[in-house]
């Protein structure tokens, strides 16, 4: 039996996660989420409400859309205005190489795009692969349009071993300045190239084009893994793996049409950064929606105390699976496995945001889905990450538990999760939400 299971769990097709590849190719930039996710929504019937108008109190789901955040919930008929929140959070961004203002640069007849360093990527998982190019491109007149070289066009390039002979035996050691501008072909450097060239892919003209927000991403597709095509290799599992089973989740939990929640997916820019953005877990967005919401229904300062008193959030991101070639980097308690259930993420300084009360919220979540959970605690000699889930209980008042799905690779070009957990998520994530 596996841990966190008074019965045998349930079992699950490879569907979600089939769909959570799908997701993923189609969505290489946080805009590129966003865009997905509201697509989902409004197939739905939800429908976009915009923040500058008044929001009128009709029932049924709605959602807003600011950058790379898109905040989505759902009002059962009749709702009054203390009702409590049900909130399932992640983020939209990944660890990356994004592009600078002034992005032409070469050197020895090789053509480059000037890149900065995005978050926390695995460096060397960088090199020698093929990059495509993605992200917004805002034009004059006020509006952005997406933009997706979904093909090989970068190349960060390793140097040879034979110019590095000792690379194998003293490590890899990249200058992020100087050894990580990719390649897209040879010749001189021009300004304006490479944003002529992407505006001409997005149908667009160069001279409209005013700013951007662009980002190189690996684009081989998703892919079963192992023996039993029981695991699955794909980029940006972290944190598009929590967003796609909010998604799902919020939409499960609507169909069902048994609701005592006001129930809320928030996917939040930022946060591979320290969410400290209009569109990060820090700023005002989702708080925002929720004093709406209240207000909208004809609730008071009372009636939305009353409300926020009665919210609970579970923060959904990725967690490290136990690695079988450094299991000493784990706590010797606490090694969660692959297709082993999403993960508890626990730490008493506050890193994650659960506690008792939290832990017997999502306990029974995952009991009322059939399916199994696990533990996760930092090794006590390491540092721990942290996630949304700190910022948005301290931010709002609100109880928070942390979770997750296990992973080996985290932060690099390319992850590896089980094949089963993204729907082990999905279904405690639906339980939550409706339990």
């Amino acid at each position: 039996m596996l841990a966190g299971m008074s019965k045998p769990p349930r079992t699950f097709d490879r569907t979600h996660t089939d769909d959570l590849a799908a997701f993923v190719q189609a969505a290489p930039s946080p805009y590129h989420v966003v865009a997905a996710v509201a697509a989902r929504l409004e197939k739905a019937g939800f429908r976009r409400v915009t923040e500058t108008d008044a929001w009128d109190a009709e029932a049924g789901g709605k959602y807003v859309l600011r950058g790379g955040a898109v905040i989505a919930w759902y009002v059962p008929e009749g709702a009054p205005p203390e009702t409590p929140f049900r909130v399932i959070g992640a983020h939209t961004d990944s660890p990356n190489l994004r592009v600078k203002p002034r992005p032409d640069m070469g050197t020895a007849g090789w053509r480059q795009v000037a890149v900065e360093i995005y978050g926390g990527p695995l460096l060397n998982s960088w090199l020698d692969r093929d990059l495509g190019l993605a992200g917004r491109l805002s034009l004059r007149d006020g509006s952005t349009a997406l933009v997706d070289v979904d093909r090989p066009l970068l190349r960060v390039a390793q140097l040879a071993v034979h110019l590095d002979r000792g690379v194998n035996d003293t490590g890899l050691n990249l200058d992020r300045q100087r050894h990580l501008q990719p390649l897209w072909g040879l010749g001189d450097a021009h300004d304006g190239d490479l944003i002529d060239f992407l505006a001409a892919e997005a149908g667009l003209d160069a001279d409209d084009v005013a700013g951007w927000d662009l980002m190189a991403y690996d684009v081989q597709p998703p892919a079963y893994l192992g023996r039993d095509r029981e695991l699955l290799a794909c980029p940006r599992l972290d944190n598009q793996l929590s967003v796609h089973a909010c998604t799902a989740a919020l939409l499960a939990a609507v169909e069902s049409g048994d609701l005592d929640f006001i129930p809320v997916l928030a996917a939040f820019d930022h946060e591979e950064n320290g969410s400290g953005s209009d569109t990060g877990a820090q700023g005002p967005l989702l708080g925002n929606v929720m004093k709406r919401s209240v207000h909208a229904r004809g609730g008071a300062y009372e009636d939305r105390l009353r409300a926020l008193a009665g919210t609970v959030h579970v923060s959904s991101d990725v967690g490290h699976a136990v690695h079988p070639n450094y299991a000493e980097k784990h706590d010797p308690t606490h090694h969660p496995r692959a297709n082993g259930g999403p993960i508890l993420k626990t730490n008493v300084n506050q890193r994650y945001s659960t506690d008792g009360v939290g832990r017997a919220v999502f306990a029974a979540a995952c009991e009322a889905a059939g399916v199994p959970f696990q533990h996760f605690v930092s090794h006590n000699a390491m540092p721990c990450g942290t996630t949304i889930g700190p910022i948005t209980a301290a931010r709002h008042g609100i109880k928070t538990v942390d979770i997750g799905v296990p992973i080996l690779s985290m932060h690099s070009a390319r992850e590896l999760c089980g094949a089963d957990d993204p729907a082990y998520l999905a279904a405690a994530l639906t339980a939550f939400l409706t339990a």
